[in-house]
């Protein structure tokens, strides 16, 4: 083992490199459940609010300890967990503060990482959405640039996402960062490392407290480790 907790030796089936170059490695922790979730309901950066649910502070163990994982019994080759950085809405941080007591380490905000902003749109559910504005749901999820009265798009997210990122990145490679976030914000991640347009983001599925992982190199390529995996493997 390194000094930073990983194997040396390659895993098959890895993005090939022909150098020594070290990459950034990030665990994005989607939050548990809330009331909102639960309800179908937007809930974005515009509301502080809501907390987790008793199954999302469960679900916020749970990913906790596969996050504890990384480097030991889950994907062994990566490096071990070092550092927590969370977006500052109430649901992501009660979901960071189970992860950083799990790891030993004090979270870190960076709003850079918060959920989309729905706007006028913020706790509506789908139906109300729709009953409201026909055809804007699928323009939103199909199109990328389409963002609600008062609200973002998911392109706007995926730039200070991945500002967000990159700049972790330019602290120090050759770590695993765990940062805590929401669906969309994981999404746009995931797409800006496929190099996808924005239409095809919210084509992944990003489940309450699931574990992605993504590597980013000082060169900008890019290796997504995981996508997607729920807490309670």
């Amino acid at each position: 083992m390194s000094a930073s907790g990983a194997a040396p030796r390659r895993q098959s089936g890895v993005t090939v490199r022909f150098d020594d170059a070290e990459p950034l490695t990030v665990a994005l922790v989607r939050h548990g459940v809330t009331e909102l979730t639960v309800a179908g309901a937007f809930s974005g950066s515009g509301e502080p609010g809501p907390s987790l649910t008793a199954a999302g502070r469960v679900q916020a163990a749970q990913a906790a300890d596969l996050v504890h994982r990384i480097g030991r019994t889950a994907w062994a080759d990566l490096p071990r967990a070092s550092a927590v950085v969370a977006s500052p809405i109430v649901r992501t941080q009660e979901t960071a503060a189970a992860v950083g007591r799990r790891l030993g380490v004090v979270v870190r905000t960076d709003a850079r990482f918060a959920e989309i902003d729905f706007g006028e749109y913020e706790g509506l559910r789908f139906p109300d959405v729709e009953e409201r504005d026909p055809g804007w749901l699928q323009r939103f999820y199909r199109g990328g640039e389409v963002a609600a009265p008062g609200g973002e798009s998911l392109a706007g997210v995926g730039e200070r996402v991945w500002e967000g990122l990159r700049a972790l990145r330019d602290e120090g490679t050759g770590r695993t960062v765990v940062v805590v976030t929401h669906a969309m914000a994981v999404r746009a991640a995931v797409g800006r490392a496929f190099g996808s347009p924005p239409s095809q983001w919210t084509k992944t599925r990003i489940t309450p407290a699931s574990v992605t992982i993504l590597r980013l190199w000082p060169d900008d390529e890019t290796e997504a480790t995981v996508v997607g995996c729920p807490p309670d493997l």
